[in-house]
């Protein structure tokens, strides 16, 4: 959901999904465990429910043949902490860069999840269980065309912040 690899009318069919706040290697995480607990309590039979085929096979929307997901995306485990960092903590990518990714990476990642949510709005509705959720908690303009281009912003001036200060005070003191 987060960079738009999904087919409106094929992955994203359906009325409900459970995992559409998910990061795809929470996905692979959380269907390991299924496989290997169930929950006292909770419905459906015990022990291995997910093929784990399912599981280890790359991930591919099958566009083509032979194709998979990380043809043209970092491996998961970068993308998910570029998205993580993107998405929950809404770091701006010059702070994401200095945190050791690649810059190249970091702004494919952040141009992918910026054009991606047209699909995301049309998506069915899913549970939030992350900080921020698509929909509610983020939602980017589809036709603004800031992005933001990774260098850091520079510190204001002090001359003009303690003025704006000075009088915003004044304007309270009658």
């Amino acid at each position: 959901m987060s960079v738009g690899y999904t087919t409106l009318y094929g992955d994203m069919n359906g009325g409900f999904n459970p995992i559409k706040d998910i990061y795809k290697t929470q996905v692979f995480r959380l269907s390991s465990l299924r496989n290997a607990w169930k929950p006292e309590g909770a419905l459906g039979p015990s022990g291995e429910v997910i093929p784990p085929e399912i599981i280890t096979r790359p991930p591919t929307a099958e566009l083509r043949e032979n194709q998979t997901d990380q043809d043209s995306l970092p491996p998961y485990d970068v993308l998910d902490g570029i998205l993580e960092r993107l998405v929950e903590r809404e770091e701006p990518l010059a702070t994401i860069i200095a945190a050791g990714f690649d810059r190249e990476v970091v702004a494919r990642v952040d141009r992918l999840l910026n054009i991606a949510e047209y699909k995301r709005r049309q998506a069915a509705p899913g549970v939030k269980v992350t900080r921020r959720n698509f929909g509610r908690d983020r939602r980017y303009p589809i036709t603004n065309r800031f992005r933001d281009d990774g260098r850091a912003v520079p510190s204001p001036d002090e001359a003009i912040v303690l003025r704006a200060g000075k009088g915003s005070a004044e304007a309270f003191d009658g």
